[in-house]
């Protein structure tokens, strides 16, 4: 039934005011519940209207009800009760939001005869027991004057007052109150919003959680310029200035802008459940699913809309900051400047004022290569600030497609400007990034949902330019202005572009260094400071995965981490990008414990880089690691089992094995319990033992038994889960009758207690080298002597003596010599037990 004749029923029946209020009520909550339907129809501006005039219709007839209720059916005409119900603030722009206060005005006139204080109390405790939440004013039309001097928020309050319903007559009365108003003081009120602006910029600055209502670009902005254009031009609609202070296209742009916004806000309202301005990462799913946008792809529309929110903010950040300039250029105007701009004149049109370059509104535009260059110039004396109106000239240059000589080593003078990034940030704020550094058109607002970053990917490269303009830490500062200009010109590019991959299917790193590649020679970088760049931006976030993810006390980890830079100029430069990148995420998230962190890391990986042997080892089994990581047999094992075989210590084992070894190496020491064996011998092959074991094995006792036996190769290498594994290589054959007394000797070498004679071998002591410096981990020790039958197990009975533990061993034979190679952790009792060890081991020249 309709509600307005439901209410007639009521007011026959002279039903008290809760059970009206009641009905109401319910009429309001059944209307909310079907908002989803409603915004799927309209959205935008056009939702926003129908809310407001949809509460409009719910006050009115509250009003209506009040008036019955109090008169009966002695009811004067509407206009004889002075009073009228006015909507202010968001209400009165007809921009009412879901969950947003309705702003409620009553004015009225005291007038002997209508009780009119009673009539006010009705109409605001029936809309109170309704469930409306009113956010409400009373005042008599004389009054209103002098209650907008007493706050700023009041005066803009009222500048925003619209009709709803009551006396046409208090309505008159009142307009002429509120043009007084609007009029009174203008530039008290302009530079006070002006001022309150700034301060809202601060406290709500753009991050990857926007707020879309108070912060940078936000419906706030947009709002300031409607009262600014009020105050001093005395419109009702900013559109009405189009044409005669706004460009219409500017405008146009704006007006797209802000409808996308007004549609998040509903969105986001009704997502919420409850008044939420902000666009928090956990309603982001539900807003883009209201908004229609890619249902296919969950991922991609939320994207897409996080991207296009960020673009609109940016547009109405864009237009307002330039209009609010404009409309407030006689508010701004000092005198006593003018000598100060006359010193500071660069051109006609252009000045500098409190190291800010401004432009006079209105002016034909050049070329954007001559501001560009201006830019250049202007930067070299001072960290380079432009108003808005200097950016509004830029924006309304054109950039050719093709871009000539002369603009492209401008563009490479941006990065050998000591103020690289405000150059950057200035044609940011002009709408010109994408088209100057090309490879930044597919990150301009990209959202990063990693929960890391702060910023969306363009504003958290330029920050990082930022840091890299500011750089004063003690240690990096002196690294960065040690190297040579170009190098310093190259570093500045790659801080910018280092997450140009982003958003892509491929690795972003990899994606941003091709960018670079191609970017950098545009600009005629050298060939090797590109090479030098792409490996910077392919390991850019190389220090922190290290740091937060590896023992960096661990020397495998260093010597991981430094391979693929092989550079100590690199390292450095790796550092500073890396200090840069993580201060630019957000506040405070570069600290005290992440500083000393990436510093021990630097300086471990400094005095790798002085072992060149070490790095060119890494580096070979980082190579055969991603050709691992490539094979299909490697990517259907589990997570967990690739991870154990990639943390296998011994590089050798990588560096010796095929892929294929690998796989089939590991795949059987997984099975292992206590340990396995494969023998494999014939008439015409040579014997060879593999074993695979996790208890411990008496390797002496095991290589004296076949001492009878010549040993021509021998490797052991530490694997995973104490698993250890041993080849021996024979140069002799055994017979088929032979083979399972091989097998005994190899079970009896499990039995800790078994003990044999050996014979010591003859080596002279300059044929062993001992080195306790190969690094912090391991020491090593080389055997190059004549070939003796027992050499072998009688350096693994003493090594087991002692409780040493060899890692990795490579032992090779060739023409009556070998070589034997023991890489040997550093427990206390290798290197503490050298010189026992070698009056052990050899014996006097004669």
């Amino acid at each position: 039934m309709d509600l307005n004749i439901e209410i007639e029923s009521l007011l026959e029946k002279d039903a008290p005011d809760f059970q009206i209020s009641k009905l109401l009520k319910q009429a309001v909550g059944e209307y909310l519940q079907n908002l989803e339907e409603i915004f799927k129809e309209t959205q935008g501006k056009a939702f926003l209207v129908h809310h407001t005039r949809k509460i409009d219709n719910f006050l009115s007839i509250i009003y209506k009800v009040v008036l019955r209720k109090m008169f009966n059916e002695f009811q004067p005409m509407r206009n004889s009760v002075p009073i009228a119900l006015v909507a202010l603030g968001s209400y009165g722009r007809e921009q009412l939001c879901v969950h947003s206060d309705i702003d409620l005005m009553i004015v009225y006139k005291e007038t002997p005869g209508y009780n009119i204080k009673e009539i006010i109390e009705k109409i605001l405790y029936i809309a109170w027991d309704a469930g409306f939440q009113l956010g409400h004013r009373v005042h008599e039309v004389s009054e209103l004057p002098d209650v907008a001097k007493t706050d700023i928020t009041i005066k803009t309050a009222l500048i925003e007052s619209r009709f709803i319903i009551g006396s046409n007559f208090i309505w008159m009365q009142t307009e002429r109150q509120l043009r007084y108003i609007r009029l009174d003081d203008p530039k008290t009120y302009i530079l006070a919003k002006l001022a309150e602006a700034e301060s809202r910029h601060e406290k709500f600055p753009i991050s990857m959680e926007p707020n879309i209502k108070e912060g940078i670009g936000g419906m706030r902005d947009a709002n300031l310029v409607f009262w600014i254009a009020a105050v001093r031009h005395g419109v009702f609609k900013l559109k009405e200035l189009v044409g005669r202070v706004i460009d219409e296209s500017d405008y146009a742009e704006y007006r797209t802008a802000l409808e996308f916004i007004f549609r998040v806000r509903a969105a986001l309202h009704l997502s919420a459940g409850k008044k939420e301005d902000t666009l928090r990462l956990e309603h982001v799913p539900g807003v883009s699913t209201l908004l229609g946008l890619d249902s296919r792809s969950p991922q991609k529309a939320q994207k897409e809309l996080v991207t296009r929110t960020f673009h609109a903010l940016d547009t109405i950040r864009k237009k307002t900051s330039y209009w609010r300039g404009l409309l407030a250029k006689p508010y701004l105007y000092n005198s006593g400047n003018l000598a100060l701009l006359r010193s500071e004149f660069i051109e006609s049109g252009i000045f500098r004022c409190q190291d800010t370059l401004y432009a006079r509104r209105g002016m034909k535009p050049k070329t954007f290569l001559y501001y560009l260059k201006l830019m250049l110039k202007e930067a070299q004396n001072f960290p380079l600030v432009a108003d808005a109106s200097f950016c509004h000239l830029i924006d309304l240059t054109e950039i050719p497609k093709t871009k000539g000589k002369q603009l492209i080593a401008a563009i490479r003078q941006i990065f050998y400007s000591p103020y690289s990034a405000k150059i950057i940030e200035t044609l940011y704020r002009s709408g010109k990034l994408a088209q100057t550094v090309t490879p930044m058109k597919r990150v301009m607002y990209l959202p990063q949902f990693d929960g890391y970053h702060h910023y969306p990917v363009d504003i958290h490269s330029i920050r990082t330019l930022e840091e890299l303009d500011m750089l004063s830490h003690e240690t990096l500062k002196p690294l960065f202005e040690s190297l040579d200009r170009d190098s310093k010109a190259m570093l500045k590019l790659v801080a910018l572009l280092h997450d140009a991959g982003k958003g892509r299917i491929r690795d972003h790193h990899e994606v941003g260094a091709d960018l670079f590649k191609v970017y950098a020679k545009k600009l005629g970088f050298s060939e090797d400071l590109i090479k030098e760049g792409v490996l910077l931006i392919r390991y850019h976030t190389r220090m922190t995965k290290t740091i937060h993810n590896e023992d960096i006390y661990d020397e495998s980890t260093i010597s991981r981490f430094a391979a693929p830079l092989n550079s100590r100029k690199l390292l450095d430069m790796l550092f500073i990008l890396t200090y840069c990148d993580v201060r630019a995420v957000g506040e405070g998230v570069y600290n005290a414990f992440t500083d000393r962190m990436l510093k021990t890391l630097y300086f471990e990986a400094s005095e790798i880089l002085e072992k060149p042997y070490i790095i060119d080892e890494t580096a070979k089994r980082l190579r055969r690691e991603q050709a691992l990581k490539r094979a299909e047999r490697f990517k259907e094992l589990p997570k967990s089992f690739q991870k154990k075989i990639l943390s296998i210590e011994s590089n050798l084992f990588f560096i010796k094995h095929s892929v294929k070894e690998i796989l089939d190496i590991t795949e059987q020491a997984i099975k292992v319990e206590e340990y396995s064996m494969n023998i494999s011998a014939s008439a015409s092959e040579a014997l060879t033992i593999e074993i695979f074991r996790k208890v411990p094995i008496n390797l002496g006792y095991l290589l004296g038994k076949l001492s009878h036996l010549e040993l021509v190769g021998m490797e052991i290498f530490k694997l995973f889960d104490g698993v250890k594994y041993f080849v021996l290589e024979f140069n002799d054959t055994i017979g088929p009758d032979e083979l399972p007394t091989v097998e005994a000797i190899v079970r009896d070498s499990f039995d800790m207690s078994k003990r044999i004679k050996l014979t010591k071998p003859r080596i002279l002591p300059k044929e062993i080298k001992i080195n306790c410096e190969h690094s912090k981990s391991y020491a090593t020790m080389q055997i190059k002597t004549s070939n003796q039958r027992g050499l072998m197990a009688y350096v693994a009975h003493y090594f087991d003596k002692l409780g040493i533990d060899i890692a990795s061993a490579v032992i090779t034979t060739r023409k009556e010599r070998v070589n034997d190679f023991f890489l040997i952790e550093k427990n206390g009792k290798f290197c503490t037990n050298q010189e026992k060890i070698m009056r052990e081991l050899t014996e006097e020249e004669r």
